[in-house]
């Protein structure tokens, strides 16, 4: 689900990417980002609240991956406007993915994949280089370049053509 300000491009980059795990994926109309989620001071959108409002859409058999390049924000610590590249809840049926902080923009399918890693019920890996590492607050995705044996082993188990 397109969110927002994102580019067409963008769009069919990630839509291209994950036709190839998941064949039955749909691409659902650009929809401008819901205004509860906007919080001013940082001029950013909360991505629980993102969350939440696409998860009262989707039915059972669906997972939505809200996808924008404004900047999305969570509460860390005792920082309730932490800027962030994605969150997506351990499981759940809906995530959201932010390309405003990736700095490869290539590497921005990265980041979703990443968060639809979570909505399968994957924690953050210790793997350096696999997709479900944390972020530990920068951009690793220059360091990352597929899922590990073992996570890839979890979501092929889950259906993921990987």
């Amino acid at each position: 689900m397109p969110l927002g300000k994102i580019n067409n491009t963008t769009i069919k980059n990630i839509y291209d990417s994950l036709q190839l795990i998941f064949p039955d994926v749909v691409l659902m109309k650009k929809e401008q980002m819901p205004a509860i989620a906007y919080t001013a001071p940082r001029n950013r959108y909360r991505a629980d609240t993102l969350i939440h409002w696409m998860s009262r859409r989707a039915n059972k058999s669906q997972v939505f991956l809200g996808i924008t390049s404004f900047d999305i924000s969570s509460t860390k610590n005792d920082t309730p406007d932490f800027g962030i590249m994605g969150l997506g809840y351990r499981p759940g049926n809906a995530c959201v993915a932010s390309d405003f902080r990736v700095k490869v923009k290539s590497n921005f399918f990265k980041i979703a994949i990443h968060e639809l890693g979570h909505t399968a019920g994957l924690k953050h890996c210790p793997e350096k280089t696999c997709f479900m590492r944390d972020a530990e607050s920068h951009d690793p995705t220059g360091e990352e370049k597929e899922f590990c044996k073992k996570c890839k082993a979890f979501l092929t188990e889950k259906g993921w053509k990987l």
